[in-house]
């Protein structure tokens, strides 16, 4: 079966046949990027921080997550942060907000999963700008906003840009769409205001310069058909298990579950699969990402179980971004308190 992420990790034949469109790709968005640089596109300020977690390749690299990890983080702190998608794999046309009961085929399998794992607000929308604003109109008491994704969505203005890149792929063959993965060149990475590094089981972290390390580990396991039993991953019965998941990058899954000592077959589905009764083994015993158990809750079999994802970010990551967020917040608050306005209101800003 043809795979993307086989051709991208090297150079080849149909690399070279694909150079000219990964050309005309790069010349269009390097025109896009230049206009919006001059001005020649505007960009759209919604009145509180906007942090973007994107990544500068195609898929894969664990934004989610880290979005995740920063939403609640920013909430454990007294913040209340909303986030915005794109809604990928969804079939919402306009602004649409994600609630609990949402269906992943409308809203999408990552927002769906975002506002679960957080309860904050989240949007989606093709237009993330346009998203912020219904966001903020229906939730005026949020004061920062995280983008899962849209680095390269240039019409919502950001105050932090962080850019994710997984150590096992990295950049494949840095060549640009679609003879390799990068949707914006390397260089890129010198602009963002930081750059992490997922590493997930027994990757190696790359030698990026200032890079920082964030270690993604498998968590806990809780049952599709009882999300509130949960147990370790060795306190589990000793199955010869499927380890299924339809993800970017699904080796990271099984590397976790390898780290950890889980006897397993894989199986792996395309990025965003819709997953359907006669995919996988009613009477099996099934694990799964988190990203994939919101899919399958309303047809899990008695043992299918979904596997949470720990995010360890290292001390000076953390650190940092706090000190930013602190500044950005208190910017903002002094703002709204020169213009006479309480921080939330909107209509002075």
């Amino acid at each position: 079966m043809f795979s993307p992420r086989r051709l991208w990790a090297r150079t080849g034949v149909l690399t070279l046949l694909l150079l000219p469109l990964s050309a005309l790709f790069a010349a269009l968005s390097g025109l896009r990027r230049l206009a919006y640089r001059r001005g020649w596109l505007a960009s759209v300020a919604v009145g509180v921080p906007v942090i973007v977690v994107g990544n500068i390749t195609a898929g894969g690299s664990g934004k989610t997550p880290l979005t995740i990890w920063l939403v609640n983080r920013l909430r454990a702190q007294g913040h209340r942060p909303g986030v915005v998608s794109r809604g990928y794999g969804g079939s919402a046309q306009a602004c649409v907000e994600v609630s609990a009961g949402s269906s992943p085929a409308e809203v999408g399998d990552e927002p769906l999963l975002i506002h679960v794992k957080t309860n904050a607000p989240v949007m989606v929308g093709r237009d993330r700008a346009a998203a912020a604003r219904a966001l903020l109109a229906r939730h005026p008491e949020v004061d920062a906003i995280v983008s899962d994704d849209g680095l390269q969505h240039y019409r919502l203005r950001r105050d932090i840009e962080l850019a994710v890149i997984d150590a096992a792929s990295g950049l494949g063959n840095g060549w640009p769409l679609p003879a390799g993965p990068l949707r914006e060149p390397e260089s890129r990475l010198g602009s963002v205001d930081a750059v992490i590094q997922v590493v997930r089981g027994a990757a190696r972290p790359r030698a990026i310069e200032g890079a920082w390390r964030v270690d993604y580990n498998a968590g806990q396991a809780w049952r599709l058909r009882a999300p509130h039993e949960k147990k370790p991953l060795n306190g589990l019965p000793r199955h010869d298990w499927l380890a299924a998941t339809g993800i970017g990058r699904p080796q990271g899954f099984f590397d976790m579950l390898e780290a950890r000592g889980i006897r397993f077959s894989p199986r792996a589905f395309a990025d965003h699969h819709a997953f359907r009764p006669q995919d996988l083994p009613a009477d099996g015993a099934v694990l799964m990402t988190e990203k994939d158990a919101v899919k399958c809750m309303a047809f899990a079999g008695a043992d299918w179980w979904a596997v949470e994802l720990d995010v360890v970010p290292e001390a000076g990551f953390v650190h940092w971004l706090g000190e930013r967020l602190e500044r950005l917040l208190s910017k903002q608050a002094a703002t709204a308190e020169t213009a006479g306005a309480p921080p939330n209101d909107r209509t002075r800003i």
